[in-house]
């Protein structure tokens, strides 16, 4: 505090001042001024003004109060003062969100986190990035580098098998799961869009996740996967400011593949031919030469490139006594690192709050996007990969080459992308009103009505030049899905202290929600001129059969939360909802998930108030019941389905019975036990949160196949009939820890936050006589009683076949050369029964950021680990073939031979069936420097001669660097999607970047 010195006391004094933030100087209105030992007190202004006029005499203590704030007590003895706030360094204060409410951090029994400030600063394109490595106990992959691509988050593991397993994310109130069949109309084929790719992360003020079921049974039957809250930016109190933040950076890929050049691609596949027993040729083409001695195309080299992406982001805040609005709007384009993709952002948020009287207050949220996506089509990474370097680009005559002439045929990648359209298209309206009105003191009465709308467009067209096209002299698809999703939440709360000991607040309150979806896709081919592309399908030769779509379904809730606290040192929460799901059977509808919690304040007890060191100490103990509805629609109903048919050279058609109903199908439930420790050390300058929790799920939700002898079928589904069941159990236990400690402060700063997190999953049981599960034959994924969900089942290898070996191979390769599998089971041959378990999960994950300050200049450095998970790496299993048909790794460079028998590589053979084996299974261990930044803050008296409010300039590094043995592109990979029994395989999967930016915030 700086004020100047004052030698007589004043009687009816008039103080003015100004409260400044001690490190950046900037003003911060709204705190509050109190004389103490009086009512006297005052707020400041927009410009952090204060004025205090008093009967008191000077000097006399005030005290000052501002949220985020350490709370300030100081002695005035002259006017004017200049009063600086530091920000709160106790992690364990402050204030978080929760479910339909707030709560002090000190009052909260379950186990809640917030991403740090200095993350949510990172110039990401999606919300789920920012929770990476920020926040203990939830695990997110980029399930592929497409702009605008898939992200995969658990919250605690692996709560189901074949129901959604993503957390339910709560945007300004409105509760959505991030499924992305919204953002599919079904004719984009590539990989999918992320649905919250839509949400500009710059407009987020916090970002909470509730992971216990104390935390998260408020919602119920959408809990057990965990609730991510996210509240955006509003407008203050007497304060108004305009704001502009833009970027502008570059992408490279984080790493290519080494792969064989044509001298060697061609030396492989004579080696193949000739170990094969046959003769080695080469296809006849014209117009165009193979190369067979030189370097040959580098596929990759031609298709990925140095990517620009920019994001510019302007919002206006104002707020007077009685209205306070926030207005925002963002421009994105991030173009891909593989040619011709991207992803295209435009985006507006208005928030606006109204106190109409003294007891009604009015707010409405409005969030509206319109995304555009040039999608890299399914098979353009397998195309960079195993096409053959011995094929040029181009013809003589400057035209594409269509597809590679060779026993495994693939298009030229670089055509399909220079010239197919694949691209999707999302405008998303989200937006909630609510009116709260004040009946008594504390009791409030609160509305909210809300919608989500979806509207996805697709587009696709393949021309004639390109391979895909060329068989059908032209191929246009469009699809529309528009969804539509409303709110109603009625609630009401109670909020009361007694007698300075005792305090309540409750909820309860009645909730309805309803989902509409409705498909269309049309295509046609045959086409005289490519021009048109998909706008024209009247003016293809031939039609396609169209499609249509449409689903329903509704959620009805009563919900109940009661907290007391006596004497801030006793906590106990109680909550309870039961939902109604129009997804299940009836009598099955209705699931009822109640949970507990208790904590105990020690530092606040009597007995604790001389020892030293410790400034907070909490104990919290928590269980409950949550639910999982996140299956499709119909799924308990019977269906049938339109079959054509040809009977004597007729085309009838007609119905068939697709499924049977299932009149027992309900909610998978997760019952959770969770204890917690909260403890704060040297006067709040280091906060650590432990936690212990012990998951159990049961009645999973599971698609089971149907036997063909049943006469049902589905043609969707290779003519397999699947059903859903309430089937097995799963188990998560794990431990996490969040360690937040202030190093040095003052004028230099210096903060670390750690969190780890360790997570066991098990599956504890299958349907009756049944351990193990097995989704696709034809991948290498298993759910198996005693092992992790998402594990491997494959052979295992054992060396290379040598001379005089006797040879255990399923393989056509079976003398000198070939690869030799363990014959588990000891029959002397290798059949699947021969095939192991291998676990895929994670020993830990783990987040380590280092935050610096001086003066203007701020430098966060964080580190991310993802340690002990696997990856059955598709892509390798392919390029060790060795047939000569397609490319080859340079692993194949030490491939066995007469000459050569001392390696683990096999010889070049042309046997084009892959064994999936341990030997494609590889460790997705990777420690990462995620992000760098270093900015610098003009400072005060720069602002005030420039007529400026706030003026920043910073530099970033995304995924700077990378330490892995795995040898694929990177090992945050999941081909699959959001799917957990299939994850951890990658299978040509659009790379990940690391990208640079430099940028600018400017507040007026």
């Amino acid at each position: 505090m700086l004020s100047p010195a004052q030698d007589k006391p004043l009687i009816n004094s008039s103080v003015s001042g100004t409260v400044v933030d001690a490190r950046t100087k900037e003003p911060l209105p709204g705190a509050s001024i109190k004389i103490e030992g009086v009512t006297n007190q005052t707020v400041t202004d927009d410009k952090g003004h204060f004025q205090l006029v008093t009967g008191q005499k000077l000097p006399y203590y005030v005290v000052v109060r501002f949220i985020g704030y350490d709370t300030l007590r100081v002695q005035l003895t002259a006017s004017p003062a200049r009063l600086e706030l530091t920000q709160t360094l106790n992690q364990l204060d402050g204030v978080v969100v929760v479910g339909y409410g707030t709560q002090k951090k000190s009052d909260v029994t379950g186990s809640i986190a917030s991403v740090p400030p200095a993350v949510k600063e990172q110039p990401v394109n999606s919300i789920e990035r920012l929770l990476q490595g920020s926040v203990s106990g939830v695990v997110v992959t980029q399930t592929n580098g497409q702009p605008g691509g898939g992200v995969s988050v658990q919250i605690r593991g692996n709560n189901s098998i074949s129901a959604g397993s993503d957390p339910l994310y709560v945007i300004d109130g409105f509760p959505i799961n991030n499924n992305y069949s919204v953002a599919n109309a079904g004719v984009t084929n590539g990989p999918n869009i992320n649905p919250l790719s839509t949400l500009n992360t710059n407009d987020i003020e916090s970002i909470d996740v509730l992971k216990d079921a104390s935390a998260t049974a408020i919602y119920g039957s959408r809990g057990a996967n965990g609730v991510v809250l996210i509240t955006t930016r509003k407008g203050s109190r007497n304060k108004s400011s305009v704001n502009y933040d833009a970027y502008y950076g570059i992408q490279k890929v984080i790493k290519t593949i080494p792969l064989l050049n044509a001298r060697e691609w061609w030396e492989l596949r004579k080696d193949a031919a000739t170990n094969s027993g046959k003769t080695v040729t080469l296809p006849a083409v014209s117009g165009y030469t193979l190369d067979t001695s030189g370097v040959g195309t580098d596929w990759q080299a031609a298709a990925f490139t140095t990517a620009p992406v920019q994001s510019h982001s302007l919002s206006i805040f104002s707020g007077g006594d009685k209205t306070r609005l926030a207005i925002a709007g963002n421009y994105l384009k991030q173009e891909g690192v593989i040619i011709k993709t991207g992803f295209e952002r435009i985006s507006a948020r208005v928030n606006v709050e109204h106190d109409y009287s003294s007891k009604l207050k009015l707010t409405s949220s409005i969030i509206g996007t319109h995304t555009k996506a040039d999608v890299a089509p399914a098979n353009i990474v397998q195309g960079l990969l195993y096409t053959p370097p011995s094929l040029p680009i181009y013809q003589d005559n400057g035209a594409y080459v269509v597809n590679s002439p060779f026993e495994t045929i693939y298009a030229n990648p670089i055509n399909t992308l220079n010239n197919q359209t694949n691209e999707t298209i999302t405008n998303r309206f989200l937006g909630n009103v609510t009116g709260e009105y004040t009946i008594l003191d504390g009791l409030k009465a609160k509305v909210l009505l809300g919608a989500d709308i979806v509207d996805n467009k697709q587009n696709r067209y393949l021309p004639k030049s390109t391979y895909e096209g060329a068989s059908y002299n032209g191929y246009a698809a469009v699809g529309s899905l528009f969804t539509s999703n409303w709110l109603n939440e009625n609630t009401i709360t109670y909020d009361k202290q007694f007698n300075d000991k005792h305090r309540i607040s409750t909820v309860a309150g009645f909730t309805a929600q309803q989902s509409q979806s409705k498909g269309l896709t049309a295509a046609s081919y045959g086409y005289t001129s490519d021009k048109l592309t998909y706008n024209d399908l009247g003016s293809g030769t031939s039609a396609a059969t169209p499609g249509s779509s449409a689903l329903k379904w509704a959620l009805a809730s009563y919900l109940a939360r009661v907290n007391y606290a006596f004497d801030d040192r006793f906590l106990v929460t109680f909550s309870f909802r039961a939902d109604g799901s129009s997804k299940f059977s009836a009598g099955n509808k209705w699931g009822y998930f109640p949970s507990g919690a208790i904590g105990w304040n020690i530092y606040k007890e009597k007995f604790f108030e001389n020892v030293k060191g410790i400034s907070v100490l909490k104990l919290r103990v928590s269980a409950g019941s949550t639910g999982n509805q996140d299956i499709d629609a119909y799924q308990s109903l019977a269906r049938i389905s339109y079959y054509p048919y040809n009977f004597s050279g007729t085309a009838v058609s007609g119905y068939a019975p697709r499924t049977v109903s299932n009149q027992n199908l309900t909610w998978e439930k997760t019952f959770q036990v969770n204890g917690g420790l909260d403890l704060g050390l040297l006067n709040g300058r280091i906060s650590i949160v432990a936690d212990y929790y012990y998951k159990k799920t049961t009645n999973l939700l599971l698609t089971g196949t149907v036997p063909g002898s049943s006469g049902l079928a589905d043609l969707s589904n290779n003519q397999t009939s699947t059903t859903y069941q309430n089937i097995g159990a799963i188990s998560n236990k794990g431990f996490e820890l969040n360690v937040n400690s202030n190093n040095l402060t003052g004028e230099f700063r210096w903060n670390t936050i750690l969190n780890f997190s360790r997570n066991t999953n098990r599956i504890l049981q299958l349907t009756e006589g049944v351990n193990e599960y097995i989704p696709n034959s034809a991948a290498p994924s298993i759910a198996k009683i005693g092992h992790p969900v998402g594990s491997f089942i494959v052979y295992q290898t054992d060396g290379i076949i040598q001379e005089g070996q006797t040879a255990l191979t399923p393989q056509a390769d079976n003398g000198p050369g070939g690869q030799q599998y363990k014959d588990v089971n000891g029959d002397g041959k290798i059949t699947s029964a021969d095939r192991i378990v291998i676990d895929n999960q994670l020993k830990f994950t783990a987040g380590l950021t280092n935050s610096f300050s001086y003066k203007g200049f701020d430098l966060n450095v964080f580190f991310q680990a993802s340690v002990g998970g696997k990856i059955y790496n598709t892509n390798e299993a392919q390029l060790e073939l060795g047939t000569g048909y397609t490319n080859a790794s340079k692993v194949m460079l030490r491939r066995w031979t007469p000459t050569n028998t001392n390696t683990d590589v096999k010889e070049a053979y042309q046997d084009p069936a892959i064994t999936m084996s341990d030997r494609f299974i590889e460790d997705a261990t990777y420690y990462r420097l995620k992000n760098v930044s270093l900015s610098y803050t003009f400072p005060r008296s720069f602002l005030t001669a420039a007529k400026l409010k706030g003026l920043r300039l910073y530099i970033s590094a995304q995924n700077l660097a990378t330490w892995t043995n795995y040898t694929g592109f990177d090992p945050e990979v999941s081909s699959n999607g959001q799917s957990l029994i299939n994850k951890g395989v990658d299978n040509n999967s659009y790379p990940n970047n690391k990208s640079y930016q430099a940028g600018l915030t400017l507040t007026l």
